[in-house]
């Protein structure tokens, strides 16, 4: 054993985990998240943590324990999908687009957020853009740029705050 895998639990003992209860976990946590996908992001990242923390567990414990940090990690997304959605409502209502009954008014509030999108770094326009306009998922947003669904939500909150200052601003 390499000093890396000190104090972490056998990969053959997370895989049996795995293989007993990662469909029952898997069903609980689409049932506290109703998303599928988002669900089996905060499987693997509950099995991450078994194996960076689970020799801290007793062994009649971790059934328990994987079920606990699932739940936890799942309300993290669930608070986290809350927090972005209510900067966007902000961002949308401190730029007046929805207050404005002139079109005109309104299509140059459209502009402004568009180009203060496009002052972003290009990693954060993409997410937002691919969030706002494609309407996609964070897991799916994360899915095909390849990276973790918390570097995505990372991203967006990032972008949508910078939004905001440039917004207010003008």
């Amino acid at each position: 054993m390499s000093a890396a895998d000190e104090g972490k639990l056998d990969s053959a003992v997370v895989a049996a985990l795995f293989e007993q209860h990662s469909d029952e976990l898997l069903r609980f946590l689409v049932g506290v998240l109703r998303d599928h996908q988002l669900a089996s992001d905060v499987l693997q990242v509950a099995f991450t943590k078994m194996v960076e923390r689970g020799h801290e567990t007793s062994e009649e414990s971790r059934k328990a324990w994987l079920f606990r940090v699932a739940y936890n990690e799942a309300l993290a997304v669930r608070r986290r999908q809350k927090t972005g959605k209510n900067v966007l409502e902000r961002v949308a209502w401190s730029a007046d687009l929805y207050r404005s009954d002139d079109s005109l008014v309104q299509q140059e509030n459209v502009e402004q957020v568009r180009a203060a999108i496009d002052q972003l770094p290009p990693e954060q326009q993409r997410i937002v853009r691919m969030r706002i306009y494609e309407e996609k998922t964070f897991a799916v947003i994360a899915e095909e740029l390849k990276i973790p669904l918390g570097t995505a939500l990372g991203r967006m909150r990032a972008a949508l705050a910078k939004l905001r200052i440039k917004l207010e601003s003008e």
